[in-house]
């Protein structure tokens, strides 16, 4: 059995591999006379230590007209100067606050960027979360794709900055292990999701799903703005811009709880595919595979051939792709990454309690949220 998902981890890294290079070979046309107007929406809850930096980058865009609409929900929040500075300091860019506690949802996020949307004045809006940073040319080369009448969503790639082992490891996981599920995906199913990282989507499509009022309670709500327009029609597409994730420092404890919130929730949400993980996890099975078999000439054939695969895709995704200097200087410690994260996918499959935000939620069928004082049977 053991040999059986040694195999299958070595074929997943192989064609992990093939759509990275598909995806590397298909640049995207820029054709600098398409700029519609856009709005940025940012949602904001608290300060880290680079949040400035973050949301100045969106205020430095070669873009001829763009808004930007901050959203905070208590006046007393510490990002509201934050906001007041780059106002005083980016008057040339039209930017909004607004500041309302108007709940529409368990997930607050949501509820702050359906409070900002009203004040949005363009039919294209762009969303990010404020732990993201972009070059100048990031507005110019995302809104590409939507000279396409029937692309509704844009999305992009991530490569996170990270000090510290936790997050250094997490960092080394987006790169060398969900990127390149994503990219596998992509190649075998097309596009029907989105991440935080940037979510660009036409107005008239957030409106036919409902608005935001449609993820006001799930988790995922950056995967539903990919995953409800793809079902109505639209078609969503990954950006060949690579955004910048900055991971705030963090314990290893508070990063492992974030990875357990997330595998929680995609097994509520697709039972199905988190349980097809079993398949990619080719370190652990050949470590299993070479412990159970005496360490013969054999099962060190197949450790070094899968170890080699796995290496391989995560050197061509992270490094060569994302061009991720997290994983090019800490390359050797993706196999202690695997582990960690087979552990916690184990893990996984048991409980529907998560933290987030210090609020206490329950994950129900879906992907939903509901505050742990409503949960109820099922």
């Amino acid at each position: 059995m053991m040999l059986i998902f040694c195999l299958s981890a070595v074929l997943f890294y192989g064609y992990g591999i093939y759509a990275a290079i598909a995806f590397l070979r298909s640049p995207a046309a820029v054709h600098p006379d398409f700029h519609p107007p856009v709005t940025i929406l940012k949602p904001l809850c608290g300060v880290e230590a680079q949040t400035y930096e973050n949301l100045a980058s969106f205020c430095q865009q070669h873009y001829p007209q763009y808004q930007i609409v901050f959203s905070v929900r208590d006046r007393t929040d510490p990002s509201i100067e934050v906001v007041q500075k780059l106002m005083g300091e980016f008057p040339e860019i039209e930017m909004n606050l607004v500041v309302s506690d108007q709940l529409i949802g368990a997930n607050l996020k949501v509820s702050n960027l359906a409070n900002a949307v009203t004040t949005a004045k363009h039919d294209i809006l762009v969303i990010a979360d404020s732990d993201i940073r972009v070059g100048t040319d990031y507005l110019q080369r995302i809104i590409q794709p939507f000279q396409t009448e029937n692309i509704g969503v844009v999305t992009c790639l991530y490569r996170s900055a990270a000090t510290g082992i936790a997050a250094i490891l997490e960092a080394i996981g987006t790169a060398t292990d969900f990127q390149p599920s994503v990219l596998v995906s992509q190649q075998l199913e097309g596009v029907k999701f989105a991440f935080g990282s940037t979510i660009a989507i036409r107005k008239a499509a957030l409106e036919k799903i409902g608005g935001f009022a449609a993820i006001a309670d799930y988790l995922a709500d950056d995967f539903q703005l990919g995953y409800l327009p793809a079902q109505i029609g639209y078609k969503v597409v990954i950006s060949d811009y690579i955004v910048e994730h900055i991971l705030a420092h963090s314990s290893l404890l508070d990063s492992i709880n974030r990875q357990i919130r997330w595998a929680r929730c995609i097994r509520v949400s697709r039972p199905g595919g988190y349980l097809g993980l079993i398949f990619t996890f080719g370190t652990v099975a050949s470590l299993i595979f070479f412990i159970t078999n005496g360490a013969s000439i054999f099962a060190w054939s197949i450790l070094g051939i899968t170890w080699m695969m796995r290496w391989l895709m995560g050197w061509v995704v992270g490094v060569i792709l994302l061009k991720d200097q997290v994983t090019k200087r800490y390359f050797w410690l993706m196999p202690l990454w695997d582990l960690v994260h087979f552990t916690i996918w184990c893990y996984g499959f048991v409980g529907k309690k998560i933290e987030w935000r210090g609020q206490q939620f329950q994950l129900i069928s879906g992907g939903k949220l509901v505050w742990e004082e409503h949960q109820y049977e099922e």
